[in-house]
């Protein structure tokens, strides 16, 4: 029987498993009774790499795909090129990465659908909007090809396989392949209407600029078909203005952030919210503390610069107010900055619970149940009410209901 360090116990890894690692998540949401709160987690993983050979077989291209394949089973490199140390286990601390593999689950189910019920239930998340993990590097990948490939062969996997057998609970915003303008916009129209899809999501660890003239149509397409845009960072240890970092927290503290600003201050400046004023943006793991950083830099440039901004008909804060935000990873250590930052970003209506599950920096609701300074019905909204609106999601329990309806959020 394999073994694992913990706490200076030796546990048998059969012993354990999702369950009773949130052991003490479940005993929380239990106390605050956030079964009866609709809870939405607009930001959990999924390990693709656990599944490679569930999905790139139905990569379209025939030679990239013996050609993926073939190194698989040869066990030579990954399909994603990156230079980033596997730093989520904290030197072996996290035991839920280690005992993956040998957690058990039912017979005639789907692995990764069973996995994710055990975590939802233990922290009374009622949906998860499931997104790739180390995909999230896919626009780094030198072959724009690659990117197409595996962003298609990935979305039919999780649109024809794993979200259909999810019980209803999970849903996505599949990936874009940016790179290649054409073949993003097939992605929307071949994907963008199958069941529990919610909009697109651009993984933001890329160089290419959000306010290319080629982008225009995929936006289009995303706002006429009533689904939104989601920009979810990550980091690059490679990027060149990294590289006088030392540490991988510096990486993981700058980096997450570095990618929002650049995207969004492209957004804002070159008038997309103008041009797409329908078009639902979320920014999805990137903190909070950057927005009003952000908000306040780019209002002060455009007083003195406002004809550098001619789509613009107000300032640039008052396109980022009407954005939607993550909530994960929450800069909570000063609340009176965070209560200032959620009255900035109009959180009761704009910020939107996640979890970043199973990464190793992951938020509990009670993140948000907590704090002192949100009304019974900021919480509300921001745990689910924001996101079953957004995303016309149902209530799955009568009080959940008629919570929704006494705060106004229930989906027509």
């Amino acid at each position: 029987m394999d073994l694992i360090a913990d706490r200076g116990r030796r546990v048998a890894i059969e012993e354990l498993n999702t369950t009773r690692l949130l052991a003490h998540a479940r005993k929380q949401a239990q106390q605050r009774k956030l079964d009866d709160v609709l809870i939405v987690d607009v930001d959990a993983h999924h390990y693709e790499n656990e599944c490679l050979d569930e999905f790139l077989p139905f990569m379209e291209n025939d030679v990239l795909r013996q050609l993926t394949l073939g190194g698989r089973g040869k066990g030579r490199g990954s399909i994603i090129p990156t230079n980033a140390v596997g730093f989520q286990e904290m030197g072996g601390r996290i035991t839920r990465y280690p005992m993956r593999g040998s957690e058990k689950t039912a017979q005639g189910k789907l692995r990764d659908v069973e996995l994710g019920h055990r975590w939802m239930d233990a922290l009374s998340v009622d949906y998860s909007c499931l997104f790739p993990t180390l995909m999230l590097a896919v626009g780094l990948h030198p072959d724009a090809e690659m990117e197409v490939q595996l962003c298609w062969a990935y979305n039919r996997w999780l649109t024809e396989k794993a979200l259909p057998e999810g019980g209803g609970r999970f849903y996505s915003m599949l990936t874009l392949p940016l790179s290649d303008p054409d073949a993003a916009l097939r992605q929307i129209e071949t994907f963008g209407a199958r069941k529990y899809v919610t909009g697109f999501m651009i993984t933001c660890v890329r160089s290419l600029a959000v306010h290319h003239n080629a982008h225009m149509k995929i936006y289009r397409a995303l706002e006429e078909r009533g689904l939104a845009l989601a920009f979810h960072s990550a980091i690059n240890p490679g990027e060149p203005v990294f590289k006088n970092l030392n540490r991988f927290a510096s990486v993981h503290a700058l980096g997450f952030p570095f990618y929002h600003i650049l995207h969004m201050t492209n957004w804002v400046t070159n008038g997309l919210s103008e041009r797409f004023p329908k078009l639902p943006v979320i920014w999805i793991e990137g903190g909070l503390a950057w927005v009003p950083f952000l908000m306040q830099r780019l209002d002060h440039e455009y007083m003195l610069r406002s004809s550098e901004y001619p789509l613009l008909k107000k300032k640039p804060s008052d396109y980022m107010r009407a954005m939607y935000y993550a909530s994960q990873p929450m800069e909570a250590d000063n609340l009176r900055a965070l209560a200032c930052t959620f009255e900035m970003i109009n959180a009761q209506t704009q910020l939107l619970y996640a979890s970043d599950y199973p990464h190793w920096d992951f938020d509990v609701p009670s993140r948000i149940w907590d704090l002192p300074f949100l009304s019974e019905q900021a919480k509300h909204n921001i745990l689910g009410g924001n996101a079953a609106r957004l995303f016309k999601l149902p209530p799955r329990t009568p009080q959940q209901k008629a919570n929704l309806e006494r705060f106004g959020n229930l989906a027509a």
